[in-house]
C-alpha cells in the first residue's frame, strides 16, 4: 500500500468512525427524549389527590377518606375573597343536584377558622365546609397540582385522580359541562382520558 492509500484509508477510518459515534449520540439522545415524554405522561395520568386532614366548622378534624368512592368538587376559597363569595350560591345548587349523582362538593377555606365560622353564621353551606391556612395549600401541593390563587377548584374522580384543575370564578357553564363529564364517566360512555380532554376546553 502506498504513503497515499494509507493516508485515505485513516481519513476513511476516521470518518466511519466519527458517523458511528453521531448515529449512536444521536440514538441515545432519542431514546431519553422519549423515556422523558412517557415519565411525563404518566404523571399527568396518575395525579391523585393525597389524603389530608382538615378542622371542620365544628372544631372537629375530617379526614378526607371520608369521601372516597365519590367524585368530588373541591372548592378552595377565602372569606375575602369576592369571586369565592359570589360562588357559594351556584355551589350549593349544584350540590342539590349531585345528591343524586353521589358526588360531594367540599369548602376548603384558605383562611383563619374563626373568620369562617362567623362568615358561616352569615351564608349558609349546603355542603360541608373545611378550613386551614397552610395546611389547605398543601393539598394542592402534595398532588403535584399548582396552587397560584382563589377561587381554585379540582374535580376528582371516585378513584380520587384529579380530573381537573379550575383557576377563578365557577360559573354555570362550567357546572353544566363537568355535570355532563361526571355523568358519562358514571355511565361508562366517558374514559378519564375522555374527560380530561373534554374539561381541557374550561
Amino acid at each position: 500500500m502506498t504513503k497515499m492509500n494509507k493516508i485515505y484509508a485513516v481519513i476513511l477510518t476516521l470518518i466511519i468512525l466519527l458517523l458511528t459515534s453521531c448515529s449512536q449520540e444521536s440514538k441515545d439522545r432519542a431514546i431519553q427524549i422519549d423515556s422523558q415524554e412517557t415519565k411525563s405522561d404518566k404523571t399527568y395520568l396518575s395525579n391523585t389527590l393525597k389524603e389530608f386532614d382538615l378542622v371542620d366548622l365544628n372544631g372537629v378534624i375530617v379526614n378526607s377518606s371520608k369521601w372516597n368512592n365519590q367524585f368530588k368538587l373541591i372548592n378552595f376559597w377565602a372569606t375575602w375573597c369576592a369571586p369565592c363569595r359570589r360562588e357559594i350560591p351556584l355551589l350549593n345548587k349544584t350540590q342539590n343536584q349531585y345528591n343524586e349523582m353521589s358526588v360531594q362538593i367540599i369548602g376548603i377555606a384558605v383562611d383563619v377558622l374563626e373568620d369562617v365560622i362567623s362568615y358561616s353564621q352569615e351564608t349558609a353551606f349546603n355542603y360541608p365546609v373545611l378550613v386551614g391556612e397552610e395546611e389547605a395549600v398543601a393539598i394542592a401541593e402534595d398532588s403535584n397540582v399548582e396552587f397560584i390563587g382563589l377561587p381554585f377548584t379540582m374535580l376528582v374522580d371516585n378513584n380520587n385522580e384529579i380530573i381537573k384543575t379550575h383557576i377563578g370564578e365557577i360559573k354555570q357553564h362550567h357546572i353544566d359541562l363537568i355535570t355532563e363529564v361526571i355523568i358519562g364517566m358514571q355511565e361508562g360512555k366517558l374514559s378519564i382520558l375522555d374527560a380530561k380532554n373534554i374539561l381541557g376546553k374550561i
